[in-house]
C-alpha cells in the first residue's frame, strides 16, 4: 500500500488506475471502461474489477455500461499522482531521456520515491524551465550527453 501524502492508503495498480481515469476524462470529458484498459494495456474486465473496487473505497462512481467518474476523493488522489508522474518525466526529459522512456520510468518512480525527493525534483525542473538556471548549463549538458554517448558508442 502506497500512502499519497496523507490521502489515502492505495496499491500502486489503484493509483495507475485513478491517474488513468483522469487523464482519459482530461482527453475525452469521460472515462470508459475501454478506453481505460487502452490507456493501461489491460482487458476491459480488469478494468471493471478495479473499478468496482474503487468504488466501493469511496473515490469513484462506476455505472456499469457508463463507465466510471472521479469522486472528489478520487479526483484529489487522482491530481497527486499526476502531479508526481508529470513532474519525474520532465526531469528526466531534462537530463536528455527519451520521452516515451521518460514516461514508463516516471510511471514506475512515482510510486517509489519519497514525496520530499519529488517535490524537489521538481524545484530543480523549475529551476530550468523559468531561466533562473542558466540555459548555457542546459545547453552544455546537453552537448556533454552527446559526446558522452557517441564515445561509448565508439568503444
Amino acid at each position: 500500500m502506497v500512502k499519497v501524502q496523507g490521502v489515502i492508503a492505495l496499491t500502486r495498480k489503484a493509483e495507475d488506475y485513478l491517474e488513468a481515469i483522469l487523464n482519459v476524462s482530461l482527453e475525452k470529458g469521460y472515462a470508459r471502461t475501454k478506453d481505460v484498459a487502452g490507456e493501461l494495456d489491460v482487458s476491459p474486465s480488469s478494468v471493471v474489477e478495479m473499478f468496482q473496487k474503487l468504488d466501493r473505497m469511496g473515490l469513484v462512481e462506476y455505472r456499469k455500461y457508463e463507465g466510471v467518474t472521479l469522486r472528489p476523493e478520487g479526483e484529489k488522489v487522482a491530481w497527486v499522482i499526476k502531479s508526481r508522474h508529470d513532474t519525474l518525466k520532465s526531469f528526466l526529459m531534462l537530463i536528455e531521456v527519451p520521452e516515451d522512456v521518460a514516461d514508463k520510468d516516471a510511471c514506475f518512480m512515482e510510486h517509489e520515491l519519497h514525496p520530499e525527493t519529488i517535490e524537489q525534483i521538481g524545484v530543480l525542473v523549475e529551476y530550468f524551465r523559468n531561466g533562473t538556471g542558466s540555459s548555457d548549463a542546459r545547453e552544455r549538458f546537453s552537448a556533454f550527453c552527446k559526446k558522452f554517448h557517441f564515445e561509448r558508442r565508439q568503444r
